[in-house]
């Protein structure tokens, strides 16, 4: 059994299993490498070139789970959106209530996804038989988020501006999410059937709604997609909180596993959430520190875990609050991970 696995079944485990997101970014010598040569979007529909991406994370940091090298996009190309990446992701247009209907059926959209199922079963035949495999699909919130305003994302405000178009019509949004969560369900169907232990919902931007709209227009469809893959999805947002989830995803006991991010208390999000794995949450920031300073940050972080019996930690997934930054010093990663295994062994 992985130590992911073991934390899936809040099993007791002395060092828990660590894995970030973007853990195969740009911060990696290992994938600058590979895209020196390659287009971004060719690293991920090649299935080759997206098991060797997500694999170098592995090889060089022992991380304990290895995620899928992918995006988050695709699901809104496959329905016909064009896009490209110049280097982030554009949309070829704003989706309308007047051109919903213009977008490709669900049969048709899930042909186009199919090299996330390739890639996983490289990955899958790559991986050590130790260590866990993640697959990912954005959340319909943040898909819709895209869809509606098409803007570069790479701007720092880009979700912040594109909720105004996303609030502006929640109808739509319920109408949507209805196709959305329908394809979704085939992609997830396609990476579990690849060999992923867990596939986790994204949705980074549900954080700009209030716990009032999360909980109506966001949370029964995570719901519903979680029902279809009983202890087989995970779910992340972005400064979402305990009353962001309410009784729809905090009880939720179908849903394998919550990720939170820095601004989260994970040791009470572990008492309160008595199933599944409960992932995060390190600031991302503080990876740029000078290595002693990292140190310390580290270690003031890990005393709330310390303190708690290896029993109540089970389902800790030691990570990140969200994915790690553009230019993060490589040996600040090999550090935190060290530090975490030697103070839990």
């Amino acid at each position: 059994m992985t130590k992911f696995s073991k934390a899936l079944r809040r099993t007791e485990q002395n060092v828990p299993p660590i894995w970030f997101m973007r853990q195969a970014g740009r911060y990696h010598k290992h994938y600058q490498k590979i895209r020196a040569k390659h287009e971004f979007i060719d690293m991920c529909k090649n299935p080759e070139l997206a098991a060797e991406v997500t694999m170098g994370p592995i090889e060089d940091f022992d991380y304990d789970v290895a995620i899928l090298f992918s995006d988050l996009l695709f699901p809104l190309e496959a329905l016909g959106m064009g896009l490209t990446y110049e280097p982030g992701p554009k949309l070829d247009r704003a989706l309308t209530p007047h051109n919903l209907k213009a977008l490709k059926s669900v049969e048709e959209a899930v042909s186009q996804l199919t090299f996330q199922g390739d890639a996983m079963r490289l990955i899958r035949q790559r991986l050590p038989k130790e260590k866990g495999l993640i697959g990912f699909v954005g959340g319909p919130w943040t898909l819709f988020s895209y869809a509606v305003s098409p803007l570069d994302a790479k701007r720092p405000e880009f979700f912040a501006t594109n909720s105004i178009a996303a609030k502006a019509d929640l109808d739509f949004f319920a109408n949507f999410s209805e196709l959305m969560i329908e394809l979704l369900i085939e992609n997830i169907h396609l990476q579990l059937e690849g060999g992923a232990d867990v596939v986790m919902i994204f949705d980074p931007a549900a954080g700009v709604l209030s716990p009032t709209l999360f909980q109506h227009y966001v949370a029964p469809g995570i719901a519903r997609l979680a029902k279809n893959f009983s202890g087989q999805l995970g779910y992340y947002s972005k400064e979402t909180n305990v009353e962001h989830f309410g009784p729809h995803l905090l009880d939720l006991k179908d849903l394998a596993g919550i990720g939170v991010d820095h601004r989260q208390n994970v040791p009470d999000l572990l008492v309160k959430r008595t199933t599944g794995f409960v992932q995060g949450n390190f600031d991302q920031a503080l990876l740029f520190a000078e290595p002693s300073v990292l140190k310390k940050r580290v270690l003031e972080f890990l005393t709330p875990f310390r303190n708690m019996e290896p029993k109540k930690r089970a389902g800790w997934v030691c990570g990140l609050g969200h994915g790690v930054l553009p230019q993060t010093p490589e040996d600040n990663v090999k550090l935190f991970i060290d530090i975490v295994r030697e103070t839990f062994k």
